[in-house]
């Protein structure tokens, strides 16, 4: 796999988030340009060698829609030679380099080992006609790479209207949206952590208590870290290396925003908190 630029999406809400995992992305030597879909209007200034990215005639597809701004990545099934990360991830590789032996649909991530928001009961169904193991080929949708366009635009629309339910109306995210998809366009999907490659995981989540014991082997260490739900500012080791690719003015910043995060919690109401734990749990159940 050749790459040709790297993805991401992002709005001003996430602009330190968006710092951090470019820096770090320069850090590792990646030259390649940085492509930005917009989540929505709250755009900010981004730095050299980054531009915004905007489909417009996927942007006026998805609108008509309705779908969830998240859908928006979408555009990334249209093109080749890319590698995609949310912003809530850090490099510690260049991709160029970990890429380059693999082709086709190419993520890192744990999924195979937990289902949870990857599929709907619909997008289930399709893919256990596909194969018995068909947990082992679904990903997370913060992170992926392809060398292929996978679709037209006009393939795009018939085939998520096709499982509109999946695809259009899931209310809370893109990933069984994009899982379904690309199992639609019957790309082979390589994941980095399963055999013969077995790397070790990408997630944070799964460092609680460190993460050099299990980098001592190059071949095997993660070329990213993506926090994908599990908050950025834990305390854990792991968090640091997001933290240090950071200002001391966006640190400051990120501190405050932290604190305020931990206010509103200590004065949720016990009602607010039982609907926020609900409104989780509808989450977590329209995603498997």
């Amino acid at each position: 796999m050749k790459l040709e630029k790297i993805i991401t999406l992002a709005n001003g809400n996430v602009r330190l988030r968006f710092a951090a995992m470019e820096r770090s992305l320069r850090a590792t030597g990646c030259g390649l340009p940085l492509v930005v879909i917009p989540y929505d209007e709250k755009r900010f200034e981004l730095p050299v060698n980054a531009k915004w990215w905007e489909m417009a005639e996927v942007l006026a597809w998805l609108n008509a829609e309705h779908a969830h701004p998240m859908m928006r990545k979408y555009q990334c099934l249209l093109v080749a030679n890319y590698q995609y990360v949310d912003t809530d991830v850090i490099f510690l590789r260049n991709p160029e380099e970990v890429l380059a032996p693999h082709a086709g649909f190419v993520t890192s991530c744990c999924h195979w080992r937990d289902g949870g928001h990857t599929t709907t009961g619909e997008s289930q169904q399709v893919l256990a006609a596909k194969s018995t193991t068909w947990r082992k080929s679904t990903f997370n949708a913060g992170q992926f790479a392809c060398d292929c366009a996978l679709y037209t635009l006009d393939e795009l629309k018939r085939t998520a209207a096709k499982f509109a339910e999946t695809c259009l109306r899931m209310p809370y995210h893109d990933q069984p949206g994009m899982n379904l998809l690309v199992h639609e366009a019957g790309v082979a999907i390589t994941n980095l952590t399963l055999p013969p490659h077995g790397m070790e995981s990408t997630w944070a989540g799964d460092y609680a208590d460190g993460y050099e014991p299990y980098w001592r082997d190059a071949e095997r260490k993660p070329y990213l870290i993506h926090w994908a739900g599990t908050p950025m500012d834990a305390g854990r080791t792991i968090d640091k290396l997001f933290y240090e690719f950071l200002t001391a003015a966006e640190r400051a910043e990120w501190d405050a925003q932290t604190a305020e995060r931990l206010r509103g919690r200590m004065q949720e109401s016990p009602l607010r908190g039982v609907a926020r734990r609900m409104k989780r749990a509808l989450k977590k159940l329209a995603g498997r």
